[in-house]
């Protein structure tokens, strides 16, 4: 039973890091983060496949800045981000899935939701 338990938010000045976490199996063929601001379309921060070799793919805005990782024996999602900026406020959910059949792997389609989301603010 997944268990989208987001957690690792918090209020930051620019250039500060978080860690995000959430306590997912590798059971679907992506796990992700995603964020949305209240207004906006929820947004693919990063995606990682879990069913074979390494491969992980980032937003534009966030490469360079952001890591995600898996530890299926925790087991444990984690979004590591650095360099943070005022736009990267935002509400960050955890997420598993197939990936949206179109082939964009950032797109919200193809993949479950549950958790509550965990608040990320950066301040200027």
């Amino acid at each position: 039973l997944a268990q989208y338990l987001e957690s690792g938010g918090g209020s930051v000045q620019a250039g500060g890091s978080l860690r995000l976490s959430c306590p997912l199996y590798a059971d679907r063929n992506f796990l992700g983060w995603f964020r949305q601001v209240p207004g906006y379309r929820r947004e693919g921060v990063a995606v990682i496949y879990t069913q074979g070799g390494p491969m992980t793919i980032y937003a534009d805005s966030v490469k360079g800045r952001f890591t995600i990782s898996h530890d299926n024996a925790k087991p444990a999602l984690y979004l590591q981000m650095n360099s943070l900026k005022p736009e990267d406020t935002a509400m960050y959910y955890c997420a598993a899935g197939d990936g949206d059949p179109s082939g964009d792997l950032l797109s919200p389609t193809g993949y479950q939701f549950g958790g509550q989301g965990t608040q990320v603010t950066v301040s200027a």
